[in-house]
């Protein structure tokens, strides 16, 4: 007798053109959370032949600028790939290309085994010099 009912609901709904639809809202983060949130990270990738860098917009996570020493056109001004300088040269184009996008200010993501030092520091002390904030 149970067994009938269940079937007999979606019979009803049916015969009379009606239609459940389930609509599950976004979830809203509480405005004291958003408030803290940094739009912009900055990541850097140091591999053995090559610097990458580039700023992230995080609520929508998208990449929103990078610069690389494997770029052709920077490859060539290089002595070295992967060195401090070549650090430092990232910072400054990756610091004038957010500047174009008028993105005043990033936030730094260290992972555990990045230190405020040698090619990191380079590479946020370039960005300081060409004009971005390091909140």
């Amino acid at each position: 007798m149970i067994y009938d009912l269940f079937v007999s609901v979606p019979m009803i709904l049916s015969a009379f053109n009606l239609q459940i639809q389930m609509v599950i809202p976004p979830p809203v983060r509480p405005p004291r959370v958003t408030q803290f949130l940094k739009p912009y990270v900055l990541k850097m990738h140091f591999t053995n032949k090559y610097v990458n860098a580039q700023v992230t917009h995080s609520p929508s996570a998208t990449v929103a600028s990078a610069a690389s020493s494997q770029e052709k056109a920077l490859r060539s001004t290089m002595e070295n790939t992967r060195d401090v300088a070549a650090a430092a040269k990232i910072g400054k184009l990756l610091g004038e290309r957010l500047l174009l996008k008028d993105i005043p200010a990033v936030t730094v993501f260290l992972n555990r085994n990045q230190k405020y030092h040698g090619k990191v520091k380079a590479v946020i002390d370039s960005l300081r010099e060409s004009g971005i904030k390091i909140i």
